[in-house]
């Protein structure tokens, strides 16, 4: 009995086996990609193996990421005395399957539970080119949306039995996921919101779990803001209002849906009401099955944190300034969004009788089967470019075959010890050489641009890629105040001393 509770999984587990190879294969040519946030990430995680310190490359405290996804790489490093830039592509091979095999776990105990549409989701997320991109890369998204599926899992087992103890487990893993991205506090907001629309839960009884549950996920995260305030005076590093309002962003939001749905450049047109007809689609089913009193199931609980997760996202653009939103930043609603806009699918057809249930169940397998093919072809085009040059970033032979990158690792005896390098690239001088470079400033931020050219010598590493002039002062701006003497230069980069010499002298 027990040998046919499991094999009744195998299915499940083969899908996680297939997704392990399939990670393993787009980072098989260069190792895992290597972003600047990457580097963020690995290097701290270093640090905390090796000093138990939670500082950077650069020397400075990590405060812009939370602690958990360095903390978790630095456990893994401890364990096997590899790092994290050597054993990424095994790391995230391995977190995917753990992602695959607990979405096929809770498929295979949805209400209507169909074999079939189980199969068709979880090939739709191996095949997704946004959770490809998400697991060739070292991204702490890599272990969010894994904490992501474990809270939905956890929290469908506290409905069995609504136990303080249970209770606890979410709590707990809420708080983890708080601190590994801050958009973990969409699963506070996604739980709170759960034990609000809970009918069956005695009012007494709800307010308990809700103060309980709220106070303990928000813990780890308010522990680690405190310690970025108390050493490095701010809780989330500097942050710049947004440019970007509201309206854009649902803009930007219905581009990265009509991306995942394959529908192509043409739909476009419609992203802001594709973005509003899904928050509010998603809000009206919650609704109606809070009135039902169906609230307590998988889907819904998925339901609700693709919502919560969706607004906040836009919401937290509109005020604070980061990157536009894309596949990245929207990557951890990508698996609940798809169940989301599909699991109603197998209620409505167990219900149909004849003939239309075998012409319907056709079409809407056929349907599926025609978006899994035109993500195939993405992926296709993506291993083409990716197994002759790596994953786009700092592992790929753009920079591991660079002249310039050659002469930083064998000249670093040209910079005289004691004097400051500046980069518009820090992250990739520490990446290539090991050396720490101070980055020069934002054009947001007066007073450091103001101490940067107080600054009597320094030497400045110049990367041609990275000099766009819309957030960092670019070398254009630097030299129309200063005299920069150039050391060398190449088509991609340079390398200028500073000796003091002022323009307007």
């Amino acid at each position: 009995m027990q040998l046919s509770r499991y094999l009744k999984h195998l299915d499940t587990v083969i899908a996680a086996i297939i997704g392990f190879y399939v990670i393993h294969l787009f980072t098989a040519y260069s190792g895992v990609g290597i972003s600047p946030d990457s580097i963020m990430y690995a290097s701290t995680a270093t640090n905390i193996q090796a000093h138990w310190s939670l500082m950077t490359f650069n020397q400075t405290p990590l405060v812009f990421f939370p602690v958990f996804y360095p903390a978790f790489l630095a456990l893994i490093q401890f364990i096997t005395q590899v790092d994290p830039f050597t054993a990424g592509s095994v790391i995230n091979s391995s977190l995917f399957a753990a992602v695959i095999l607990i979405t096929g776990w809770m498929l295979a105990k949805f209400i209507t539970r169909s074999r079939i549409y189980k199969w068709l989701i979880l090939i739709a997320i191996i095949l997704s080119p946004a959770l490809i991109q998400i697991y060739s890369f070292l991204w702490s998204e890599t272990l969010f949306i894994l904490l992501v599926m474990l809270f939905i899992l956890n929290y469908h087992h506290y409905l069995q039995k609504q136990t303080t103890g249970r209770l606890l487990i979410i709590a707990l893993v809420a708080a983890l996921a708080c601190i590994t991205r801050y958009a973990g506090i969409t699963l506070i907001g996604t739980g709170a919101l759960m034990l609000l629309l809970d009918a069956k839960l005695p009012t007494s009884k709800k307010i308990k779990h809700i103060v309980i549950f709220c106070i303990l996920s928000i813990s780890l995260l308010i522990a680690n803001l405190a310690y970025n305030r108390i050493h490095a005076g701010l809780s989330t590093g500097t942050r710049e209002p947004s440019i970007t309002p509201l309206s854009q962003n649902m803009y930007y939001v219905g581009t990265v849906l009509n991306d995942w749905g394959a529908l192509g450049d043409f739909a476009d047109h419609y992203a802001i009401p594709l973005t509003a007809f899904v928050l509010l689609a998603l809000i009206g089913i919650l609704v109606f099955k809070a009135v039902k009193g169906k609230i307590n199931s998988y889907e819904n609980i998925i339901i609700a944190y693709t919502l919560v997760y969706g607004l906040f996202i836009i919401l937290i653009a509109t005020f604070s300034r980061f990157e536009q939103l894309n596949s990245r930043l929207l990557s951890p609603m990508f698996i609940p969004l798809i169940i989301s806009c599909t699991s109603w699918v197998p209620d409505v057809l167990q219900k149909m009788k004849g003939r239309a249930k075998f012409v319907l169940s056709g079409i809407a397998i056929l349907g599926m089967l025609a978006f899994e093919y035109f993500t195939l072809q993405v992926d296709l085009d993506l291993y083409d470019a990716e197994v002759d040059y790596g994953v786009p970033g700092y592992s790929d032979d753009s920079w591991n075959t660079s002249n310039f990158i050659k002469y930083l690792r064998t000249n670093k005896h040209i910079f005289k010890e004691g004097e400051p390098v500046y980069s518009n690239a820090n992250e990739a001088v520490y990446f290539f050489t090991g050396m720490s470079a101070k980055l020069v400033p934002h054009h947001f931020f007066k007073k450091p641009i103001e101490d940067f050219f107080k600054e009597k010598h320094y030497y400045y590493i110049w990367f041609k890629v990275f000099d766009n002039g819309k957030e960092l002062l670019n070398i254009d701006d630097i030299q129309k105040v200063e005299k920069l003497n150039l050391i060398q230069k190449f088509p991609d980069g340079a390398v200028y001393e500073y000796t003091g010499e002022k323009l307007n002298q």
